[in-house]
């Protein structure tokens, strides 16, 4: 390799070298269970029906044993300021601002959903998170994609326990 050409792409190499990097949690990775295909198609088809229809898909996403909420499986949109807009297995959670709330390992997932979705439009995000019926956390991972709710920014998600 001729000495000019090194001359000329080594300060291009120290450059990107040190480059910050940031790492959004769930970014460019895949739940690790057999039901991640599952999830990334009912969490797109809410997406769509929510844009459709608004708030009022909210109800047939709360139908316990319907193709939105089967087993552990549930939907939940958040709003892009961290207001659950609905939560179908836990409705209590419904109105509050979550932003700040850390799962049983610290992880500000709330935080986590909302960046995966501004910087890559839909992702995966794992965190700690108690079954529906259970006090105790476990591993979950979530599929979030991008929505608009009636003119408000938001996310809808569904996830799966990692057994």
């Amino acid at each position: 390799m001729p000495k000019r050409i090194v001359i000329w792409c080594l300060p291009i190499l120290v450059l990107i070298m040190l480059l910050p990097t940031r790492r959004v949690a769930g970014r460019d990775q895949r739940a690790p269970v057999h039901q991640a295909d599952e999830i990334e198609t009912l969490v797109n088809k809410a997406a769509d029906l929510i844009e459709s229809e608004g708030r009022t898909a909210f109800a047939a996403f709360r139908r316990k044993n319907s193709p939105w909420r089967y087993g552990d499986v549930y939907l939940f949109v958040v709003d892009l300021h961290g207001v659950v807009l609905f939560n179908a297995a836990h409705p209590n959670r419904e109105g509050r601002d979550l932003l700040q709330e850390h799962d049983a390992a610290g992880k500000q997932f709330h935080k986590d959903f909302i960046a995966v979705v501004r910087e890559s439009g839909s992702g995966w995000v794992d965190y700690m998170f108690p079954r529906p019926r259970r006090s105790t956390p476990e591993v979950k991972w979530s599929y979030v994609c991008g929505t608009i709710v009636d003119g408000t920014p938001a996310l809808v998600g569904a996830g799966v326990y990692v057994e």
